[in-house]
């Protein structure tokens, strides 16, 4: 999964919803389908790009024992293998 995928599903749900004459094949209405398809896309392109982000960083919060905490951010800005 991962972008490609996603993009894939986004120009696939366009091409039906804009591209395609008929509107019904079946019991199957192609606009319907072809928003379903692009909405698919779009969550996986923000989950991916969520989830990549969110890897590389990471919180760590320390309690003393007088009652303060001391919280440290860490950020890796390597850029993920592909």
């Amino acid at each position: 999964m991962g972008y490609g995928l996603g993009v894939f599903l986004l120009a696939l749900g366009l091409i039906l919803v804009f591209a395609v004459n008929d509107t019904q094949i079946g019991s199957v209405e192609v606009p319907t389908l072809g928003w379903i398809l692009a909405l698919a896309g779009v969550l996986i392109i923000v989950l991916t790009a969520v989830q990549m982000n969110r890897s590389r960083r990471s919180t760590a919060v320390t309690t003393h024992a007088d009652g303060s905490r001391t919280v440290s951010e860490r950020r890796d800005d390597v850029p993920p293998t592909v």
